[in-house]
Parts: structure tokens; C-alpha cells; sequence
């Protein structure tokens, strides 16, 4: 059984693989005597036995591969008698005639014959291109799904390292200003008490004013008349103490507003440091610009400053300023 099939598929390989170019043969026989046209109904031929694929073959009902085997040979029988074809023998040109003439007429014949064969085969081969058909859509899908979802990966992985990035601009801005609220804070309190104290000092001025008026005429009240020389000293040194107790709570009220006074606007420029410090950091490209404006943003805060409500203070400034400068030199020093 094995020898037969591997006769039938040689003999079926070897029509499907013939070279139907070699027909014509027209430099050994010449333009009257070539086969040039025998090559359309040769390749015709061809065609139909190439219907039935060689490793299909042994899967043919024996009967019908026996018939393919029969169709096969035959035609073949025809392309070699055309290979051996001599201008020298007798009756040339009708031989020739009819070895032509025999591919053409034949052609019906070999269809019937494995005609079963071609629609076992193509029954076959059209169940496993359906088959095929459907894993390569559904491979392609599966492909189409992959790149789609990885486009959409990609995008959402560019997206969130953008709102990531955007969030720690944001965050950073908003910490800075965050520290700067601690000094609003201030600033607001130092206000709010400062007015207080505003009150309390023209209160005091108010009553210092009024009885400062009323003492002028306190010597004319019948029980305040001091008497004798003793008593008019003894009055002058009460009227003396109570113009100094009420000086001095009118020097506290406008000391204590002058200084809140001042704390807040010292606060208000804490403030106003911390705000826009980040925005001048950001213009400045370079560290050394940046650690100049960490520099004097750092003085603005920490360093004290005239307000115009309090003396003046020379000491403290340029000292802050200097341990900043050895920080960060000794910073630098060690990442070196």
C-alpha cells in the first residue's frame, strides 16, 4: 500500500513540477516544427492536476488516486513524447499535429477522471481554510486587542507621569506657600492686637488730656482748696504722681502698638519672601544664582528689619547671614 501511494504522488509531482517552458524546443526544431503551441493547453493541463496537492493525496479513496495516477501518466506520456520529438521521423509535422491536438481533446477526460479527487481535496482544503481563516482573525484580533491596549497603556503612562509631574510642581509651590501662611498668621494677629493697643493708647491720651485740663481748676473745688503752704505741696505731688502713673500707661499703650505694629509688617515681609522667593528661584538657572536669592530670602525672614516703629538694631543680620553662607559652604564641601 505504502510502494502504491508513493507512486501515485511521484506520478502526480512530477506532472505539477514539469517545466511547460521547455515545450517549444524551436532552436532544434525550428519555427514550423516547435511546440510553442502546445505550451497554453500544456500549462491548462497543469493547472488542473495542481488542484490536487501532493500531501492530500494519500488521504484519496484508492479508486479515485488510481485514476489520478492514470490521468497523470498519460499527460505526462504526451510532454515526453514531445521532449523526443525528431524533425527526422516519419510524418513530422502530423505527428506533431497530434500530440498537440492530443493535449487539448484529453483535457475533458483527465477532468472527469480525477475530477472525484479535486472536490475530496477541495472539500478538505476549504474545511481547513475556513479553519485558518478564522485563527489568523482571531490571532489578528488578539493582535489589534494587544496593540490597542498597549497604545492605550502608553498614553495613560504619559498622562499620569504628566499630572505626576504637575502635582509635584503644585506641591512644591503650594508647600512654600503653606510655610507662608504660619507668617500671614502672625501678621493677621499682630494686626488685630496692634488696634487694640491703638485704642487703648488714644484712650489713655484722651483721659491724660482731660485731666490735665481739670487740674487747672481742681484748686478752685471748696475740698481740694489747699489750706496753707503744706497742703498746696501736698496736692502738687498727688496731681505730680497721677500725671505719672497715667504718662506711663500712655507710654506702654503706644510701645505695645508700636510693636505689634512692627511685628506685623515684619511678618507681612516673611510672608511676601516665602511667596515669591520659589518664582525668582525658578528664573534663576543657575545654583549660584538660586542659593543668592536662598540667600537673601533667608535675610528677608530671619533678619531683623526697620520698620520705622522700633529702633533700629545693628546686630543679628549680617550674623545670620554669615552662618547661612558657612551652611552652605560646608554643604557643598561634603558632596564634593
Amino acid at each position: 500500500m505504502a510502494e502504491d501511494i508513493s507512486k501515485e504522488v511521484a506520478s502526480l509531482v512530477r506532472v505539477q513540477s514539469f517545466d511547460t517552458k521547455t515545450l517549444p524546443r524551436r532552436e532544434d526544431l525550428g519555427r514550423e516544427l516547435s511546440f510553442e503551441d502546445a505550451v497554453e493547453p500544456a500549462q491548462r493541463a497543469q493547472h488542473l492536476f495542481s488542484l490536487i496537492p501532493a500531501d492530500v493525496l494519500p488521504l484519496v479513496p484508492q479508486g479515485h488516486r488510481a485514476q489520478v495516477r492514470s490521468a497523470a501518466d498519460a499527460f505526462f506520456n504526451i510532454l515526453e513524447q514531445m521532449q523526443k520529438f525528431s524533425p527526422q521521423q516519419g510524418s513530422a509535422m502530423e505527428t506533431r499535429q497530434s500530440l498537440i491536438q492530443q493535449l487539448s481533446s484529453n483535457y475533458e477526460a483527465w477532468y472527469n477522471q480525477i475530477s472525484p479527487a479535486i472536490l475530496f481535496v477541495t472539500s478538505n482544503r476549504q474545511d481547513f481554510s475556513r479553519l485558518e481563516r478564522e485563527a489568523r482573525a482571531a490571532s489578528q484580533a488578539a493582535t489589534d486587542e494587544a496593540a490597542a491596549l498597549t497604545k492605550k497603556l502608553g498614553e495613560h503612562e504619559a498622562e499620569a507621569n504628566r499630572v505626576l509631574a504637575e502635582v509635584r510642581k503644585v506641591a512644591a509651590e503650594q508647600g512654600v506657600g503653606f510655610q507662608a501662611t504660619y507668617f500671614k498668621t502672625e501678621a493677621e494677629h499682630h494686626d488685630a492686637v496692634a488696634k487694640d493697643w491703638r485704642t487703648y493708647t488714644i484712650a489713655a491720651a484722651v483721659v491724660l488730656a482731660v485731666f490735665a485740663g481739670s487740674t487747672v481748676f481742681l484748686h478752685k473745688v471748696p475740698f481740694l482748696h489747699p489750706a496753707d503752704s503744706m497742703e498746696a505741696v501736698q496736692f502738687s505731688l498727688a496731681k505730680l504722681a497721677i500725671f505719672a502713673a497715667m504718662g506711663y500707661v500712655l507710654v506702654l499703650c503706644s510701645r505695645n502698638f508700636l510693636s505689634h505694629t512692627h511685628n506685623a509688617i515684619v511678618n507681612r515681609h516673611r510672608q511676601n519672601a516665602l511667596l515669591t522667593f520659589q518664582a525668582l528661584a525658578n528664573a534663576a538657572k543657575e545654583e549660584s544664582k538660586k542659593d543668592i536669592i536662598l540667600t537673601h530670602a533667608s535675610a528677608c525672614m530671619f533678619s531683623p528689619q526697620e520698620t520705622g516703629f522700633t529702633k533700629p538694631s545693628a546686630e543679628g543680620g549680617s550674623n545670620i547671614i554669615q552662618l547661612l553662607s558657612k551652611a552652605s559652604g560646608s554643604e557643598k564641601a561634603a558632596a564634593s
